[in-house]
């Protein structure tokens, strides 16, 4: 059985060539094959053309020039890596969706040709990251990010029920790389005093940080056993997770969440802490979807 590629979407725009370098070392690192994706609705608009319209250059023509020019990079950049193309008369999302059905990863750019210049993410990486079947990566951040110069990779964890696939994924990427993998657990004091949380006898704040450990523990625990040359940091740290998380990406090369799949729910699927991160993180973000 063949192994599952890794699919890039490319668009010719600098954000999708950078991803498509994270990609070819992502491939690399764990021996995937790399395929590049190329998707748009020029034969519906073409067909759309007034027969007598004067002929432009075809957008094929063009396409076929952009993914020829990234697998050209992607050569050069890792000869070794084994790269296909392909290029697809239809909407770019459900092109990649569909291509992700297949695939062990998912690779967009933060932005594509066309997005308005001040976005923060580009609508595309925005619905692929919400909707895709497998782990999606956006590629955005800061240099030393995207270069991979901190060697660590960053684990938000959240509840049991959204961070399953999300750990085993670490522990493979971190085992790959041979980095550390920090492990963060974010949690916050209820507002006491009010009729609705009653102040407790004592020291709720401990009370809230032990079960952030308890939790770690219970999270991690299998995965340890399976990659026990993995080296990992576990820290639970008082504050609202977004926030938490963008901070300690500004150190990671990658940062890492679950996202909850709900089978046959249709629309984006993310909650506040992701679309937090695919717009702020400070290096590419992986969603990992939990399918419930």
């Amino acid at each position: 059985m063949a192994e599952p590629p890794l699919i890039a979407g490319v668009d010719g725009s600098e954000p999708s060539l950078r991803a498509v370098d994270w990609a070819v070392d992502e491939a690399a690192r764990h021996g995937m094959p790399l395929r590049l994706v190329y998707a748009s609705l020029w034969e519906h608009y073409e067909g759309t053309r007034p027969s007598s319209a004067p002929r432009r250059p075809a957008d094929r023509t063009v396409a076929e020039h952009v993914v020829a020019s990234a697998a050209e990079r992607a050569r050069r950049r890792d000869p070794d890596v084994r790269v296909s193309t392909a290029v697809l008369p239809e909407d770019a999302v459900q092109a990649l969706l569909r291509e992700g059905d297949n695939a062990s990863l998912l690779v967009t750019g933060s932005r594509g040709r066309g997005e308005l210049k001040g976005l923060l993410l580009g609508s595309v990486g925005l619905a692929v990251a919400a909707r895709a079947r497998c782990p999606a990566v956006v590629v955005r951040g800061d240099t030393a990010g995207l270069a991979g110069t901190h060697e660590r990779i960053l684990l938000g964890a959240g509840d049991p029920g959204t961070s399953g696939e999300a750990v085993r994924f670490a522990f493979r990427e971190a085992e790959a790389r041979g980095c550390v993998l920090d492990v963060v657990r974010a949690w916050r004091c209820p507002a006491y005093g009010s009729t609705d949380h009653p102040a407790p006898a004592e020291e709720p704040a401990r009370h809230h940080e032990e079960q952030a450990l308890a939790l770690l523990d219970g999270l991690l625990r299998d995965a340890m056993a399976g990659h026990p040359g993995v080296r990992v940091r576990r820290a639970t740290v008082e504050g609202p997770a977004p926030k938490v998380l963008v901070l300690r990406s500004a150190a990671a090369d990658l940062v890492i969440v679950g996202a909850r799949r709900r089978r046959g729910r249709v629309g984006l699927q993310l909650g506040r802490v992701n679309h937090t991160l695919l717009h702020h993180a400070r290096c590419p973000v992986a969603v990992v979807p939990q399918q419930v």
